[in-house]
């Protein structure tokens, strides 16, 4: 799963180069440079429903990244870390006025992350970890209630995918029979969580947790390995990317309960990448290589 991990923001920020120029000639929007906190790079992570609050990442003058949060009208402002030198903010809610990410309480070699939630009242709060010394936060549920990630577990021999709320605090997700699962997406009202778990073979899955019906394994598409990294607003609709038969090449996928795993093809070339979905699952993004 590492792999498929690798691969894809190896060939987004290819696609997003390549794109980039065809934007700017055709189209008559225009870019907002966000800034910097101080040092000289940023990257945006996620953005509110509306577009008026960005999440990120960006160098301070010290030459750490600190998780930060873009409005127009207040610019780029530093969340600060859980006592460490860094953070990462990755999740916005759908307002723009909740975020979830990362951040450490230590610095240095032994520096530890542990996942955050962030409002304005309330600051960067540590979310804690499932026993083990670390946590990463990635998604968040669109009223910001339900946070998603992973965590190392006591000993800190594995790993498991996390829920979080403010009444249950953090849900062990479990696996589909092997040892480690990292949960990465979530639907926007918070029912269904996504991501990829080891097997029983040892092999990673793209998997669908549900409170009902604990964590479901949606297959390959002919592969080892899957992976899961966008759900529709319900849930009902996930999508992702997932080796085929051979175990060379991966291939974007749309999955439901109704059609299973559908291979979306790519533009004439080997691979091909999901990345997100929108509310009603008709429209899926990623991408794909050319012949």
């Amino acid at each position: 799963m590492a792999y498929l991990v690798k691969q894809f923001w190896l060939k987004a920020v290819l696609a997003l180069s390549i794109g980039f120029g065809a934007w700017m000639s055709s189209s008559a929007q225009s870019l907002t440079w966000l800034g910097t906190l101080g040092g000289f790079t940023s990257g945006g992570t996620n953005v509110s429903a509306d577009g008026s609050v960005v999440v990120g990442y960006a160098h301070t003058i010290s030459g750490y990244n600190h998780a930060f949060r873009w409005t127009a009208s207040g610019g780029m402002k530093d969340l600060g870390t859980l006592g460490g030198a860094e953070s990462s903010a990755w999740g916005v809610s759908v307002d723009g006025s909740v975020v979830s990410g990362y951040a450490y309480l230590t610095s240095g070699d032994g520096a530890i992350p542990h996942v955050f939630r962030w409002t304005s009242s309330g600051g960067m709060k540590d979310l804690g970890t499932l026993g083990g010394p670390w946590s990463y936060g990635f998604g968040i549920s669109a009223d910001g209630t339900v946070i998603v990630g992973r965590s190392a577990l006591a000993g800190n021999s594995s790993s498991h995918g996390f829920r979080w709320t403010p009444s249950g605090g953090m849900q062990d997700l479990g696996t589909l029979g092997g040892s480690n699962s990292y949960a990465w997406g979530i639907s926007g009202d918070g029912t269904v969580i996504v991501g990829w778990a080891d097997t029983t073979s040892g092999a990673s899955h793209a998997f669908r947790w549900t409170s009902s019906g604990g964590m479901q394994d949606l297959g390959t598409l002919g592969g080892s390995s899957s992976g899961a990294l966008g759900a529709s607003e319900d849930g009902s609709v996930i999508v992702g990317m997932a080796y085929l038969a051979g175990n060379v090449y991966n291939h974007a996928y749309r999955w439901t309960a109704s059609g299973g795993m559908k291979d979306l093809g790519t533009f004439g070339g080997a691979f091909s990448f999901a990345y997100d979905v929108s509310a009603d699952g008709s429209v899926v993004v990623g991408m794909a290589d050319t012949s």
